[in-house]
């Protein structure tokens, strides 16, 4: 027999899981199989112990956590206070800025009227022509000179400066800027007409999504002030400035009256927008009373038309024509040459945009001897037929004085000295006021102040001048008897024409007045506050001027013949004085004047002209202003239906016969 092998040593591999047997009915499922005999298991690896993790206290950790939110909490609360408590208010204004907008509502400007309520100034409906600068930066529209571009669009309808609208269009970090001011309806349309077909075409263009080049020109609504007479009472009324104030004139003089009260309405606003569910409040605009002037429109076009003729004609610098009633004090027109449309200011000359008529202060020249004779005569130192022998020469102070004309002794009355409107022979009436020539100073300068002469005429007018009269012992030599015919002393032709009117008043000097009464918002009128009054010579002394005046017009040894008018009678006296060049500071050229008023017998107007400075023609006052006097006073008596003297004239007499 062959010998045995040695069992082979069988090395234990990884214990296989034991197959579960296929129970059986009854038998139990829960003990495992038994091992086979003579197997030994693998033995284990000791297990080994888990690794303890310590933890750290947790309560420092809260405790930080805890400190954080506190001084999170407390800055809260801290910025809470100072926001609900500290600067509430401050807080609040800042929010009302913002949720808030507030507009101011432009008040409109009343009218101004002739006495007959045309309208001499109205307000219309304006545009301010208004820009979004974002709107034409390069990002937005998307075009590089987007400004260039609109502004040559704009330029020829606003008659601005390309140039200057590309700057404003320009401004930098700006939603708005102003391109004009006070622009008609008819401007504004034809913007949204340009802005429209821009519009359109952007639409077509890019799919839809190109820019409106014009579509950052916006509009706000205004007034702007409009003279539809042109020229007419210009320098009566003014003019307003591009703030809309009164800058001149009665639009100055009468501006708060004019300008009411601007409203304010306040409105929530959201991205610019009004929210319609949350109201609005403010204070409505209080528009201005309407001016009703004492002028007739239709006088005062007649009175324009003649002195702007005269002027051009004689190549004179100026001139001025008024016409006033002689009873109320009314001034019925006030006219102006050259003047000026304060519709088109640019076009202006400056020299010409004030009222020469209240403020040029000249020496009237030889008008000036009715107040001389009215002092004579008050006194009771002549009569209208006293006796007055008038040399060729008069010698008085350091002077050497002569008429206008050169002449062989003249014998005249003290009416014929008037008549012929004598230098010579008023110095020597106005000698006989006092006892002395300082004396007789005395007297005659009272007269002239109570005349008016070197006080405010009372219209209250801006720039109006009270002229030149020094005191009695300031006169000169020369001045003592310069002064009794127009030479020495200064008036503005308002104060000129209120002399004539105080003669045809019976002695009684009345304020002039400019304005009849105001209209206010309620449509309520209310005259103007009654002139003032005060006597400056009796009524005697009065009517025996006027028959003197009518010398100078009536009678052929008269100086004013050309301002006669078939029907009426006529008094009047004219005037021609050495002017003084207020560029030059001395005597240069002349200044021709006229005034007067009719019916002499019973007047109702008075009507005085100057001009100054004639170069070409005549210079004499009773040439170039006797004719516009006789225009003016026909259109004048005409258009108030004053009827026809029904008597003849005094004719007092000029001359005397001397006794051999």
């Amino acid at each position: 027999m062959p010998p045995k092998e040695p069992p082979r040593r069988r090395v234990p591999g990884p214990a296989r899981p034991a197959r579960p047997r296929p129970a059986s009915a009854g038998a139990r499922t829960s003990r495992p199989a038994p091992r086979p005999a003579g197997r030994r298991p693998a033995p284990r690896p000791p297990a080994r112990q888990p690794r303890t993790i310590r933890l750290g206290s947790p309560r420092p950790r809260l405790r930080l956590v805890s400190l954080g939110l506190t001084l999170v909490m407390l800055a809260f609360v801290v910025r809470l206070l100072q926001v609900q408590a500290v600067d509430a208010s401050a807080y609040a204004a800042k929010a009302d800025k913002y949720r808030f907008q507030e507009y101011t509502l432009s008040a409109e400007r009343g009218e101004i009227t002739d006495r007959n309520g045309i309208a001499l100034a109205a307000s219309v409906d304006a545009y301010d022509i208004t820009a979004d600068p974002q709107l034409f930066t390069p990002e937005e529209s998307k075009v590089p000179d987007a400004p260039e571009q609109a502004a040559a669009l704009l330029a020829p309808l606003l008659g601005k400066e390309p140039a200057e609208l590309a700057k404003k269009l320009r401004t930098p970090k700006s939603r708005y800027t102003l391109l004009a001011r006070k622009q008609t309806p008819q401007v504004w349309n034809q913007i949204k007409d340009l802005r429209r077909v821009y519009g359109q075409k952007a639409q077509r263009s890019a799919g839809g999504n190109g820019v409106n080049l014009l579509g950052g020109v916006l509009s706000e609504p205004s007034t702007k002030r409009v003279y539809p007479n042109g020229e007419l009472a210009a320098g009566i009324l003014g003019y307003v400035n591009a703030e809309g104030k009164g800058a001149g004139g009665v639009e100055s003089m009468l501006d708060p009256a004019l300008a009411g009260q601007d409203g304010k309405i306040r409105f929530t606003q959201s991205g610019g927008r009004q929210v319609p569910t949350a109201g609005s409040r403010g204070t409505p605009a209080v528009p201005g009373s309407d001016i009703e002037l004492t002028i007739d429109r239709d006088i005062q076009w007649a009175a324009q038309q003649a002195i702007t003729e005269q002027v051009q004609k004689s190549k004179a610098d100026r001139g001025y024509v008024i016409v006033q009633n002689t009873r109320t004090g009314e001034v019925l027109a006030m006219a102006n040459a050259p003047g000026f449309d304060p519709n088109d200011l640019s076009a202006a000359n400056a020299a010409s945009m004030g009222n020469a008529a209240l403020q040029d202060a000249y020496e009237p020249g030889s008008t000036s001897k009715v107040m001389s004779m009215a002092a004579v005569l008050e006194e009771g130192k002549a009569a209208p037929d006293t006796h007055v022998t008038v040399p060729n020469r008069l010698h008085r102070g350091d002077r050497l004085f002569k008429d206008d004309v050169d002449h062989k002794t003249w014998y005249l009355t003290l009416n014929g000295v008037l008549a012929k409107s004598s230098n010579i022979g008023t110095i020597l009436a106005t000698g006989q006021l006092g006892a002395t020539q300082a004396e007789s100073n005395r007297v005659l300068h009272g007269y002239l102040r109570k005349f008016g002469i070197g006080s405010p005429t009372g219209l209250r007018y801006p720039g109006e001048t009270p002229g030149i009269l020094a005191e009695p012992q300031d006169w000169s030599t020369s001045q003592q008897y310069t002064i009794p015919f127009g030479q020495g002393l200064s008036v503005n032709a308002m104060q000129a024409a209120s002399v004539y009117s105080t003669i045809a008043n019976g002695g009684v000097r009345v304020e002039p007045t400019l304005v009849r009464g105001t209209k206010g918002p309620d449509g309520r009128f209310t005259p103007a506050p009654k002139a003032k009054e005060s006597r400056v010579v009796s009524e005697r002394t009065a009517d025996t001027l006027a028959k003197m005046l009518e010398s100078v017009v009536d009678d052929r040894e008269g100086t004013g013949t050309r301002a006669a008018i078939p029907g009426y009678r006529v008094a009047g006296k004219t005037g021609t004085a050495n002017r003084v060049d207020p560029e030059l500071g001395r005597y240069k050229g002349y200044t021709a004047s006229f005034a007067g008023f009719a019916p002499a017998d019973d007047p109702e107007i008075t009507v005085y002209c100057a001009i100054q400075n004639p170069t070409k023609g005549s210079y004499f006052g009773g040439q170039i202003c006797g004719p516009i006097y006789k225009k003016v006073m026909e259109f004048a008596l005409k258009t108030l239906h004053v009827a026809p003297t029904g008597s003849e004239p005094a004719r007092l007499p000029v001359t005397f016969e001397p006794t051999p």
